[in-house]
């Protein structure tokens, strides 16, 4: 799982049978710090009504996608599992006494 931004969504002609009636997206995975890309951007299959601008959780798990699919085989490597609202992180130190 990883946390991507959405920069906007695909529009196809023609695409792979598995992919009929999705939505894509186009996604930026984001490192740790919430705002530097990882990597190129993405496309990924919205599973969850995102839109440009939307701060996403997105996941390679490929049995996931062929079951939301209902297909034995896809293209399809993203999607989205979460629209993320918050973000807090802790840090592993231990407060010194």
């Amino acid at each position: 799982m990883q946390l991507a931004h959405v920069l906007g969504t695909a529009i196809a002609t023609v695409k792979h049978r598995s992919l009929s009636g999705t939505k894509l997206l186009v996604v930026q995975p984001l490192l740790r710090d919430r705002t530097s890309p990882d990597g190129d951007p993405q496309l990924a299959i919205d599973t969850i009504a995102a839109g440009p601008g939307d701060l996403v959780m997105i996941t390679s798990d490929g049995r996931l996608l062929r079951d939301i699919l209902k297909t034995d085989a896809t293209p399809a490597r993203y999607s989205t599992i979460a629209l993320v609202d918050d973000v807090t992180t802790f840090s592993a130190r231990k407060p010194t006494a």
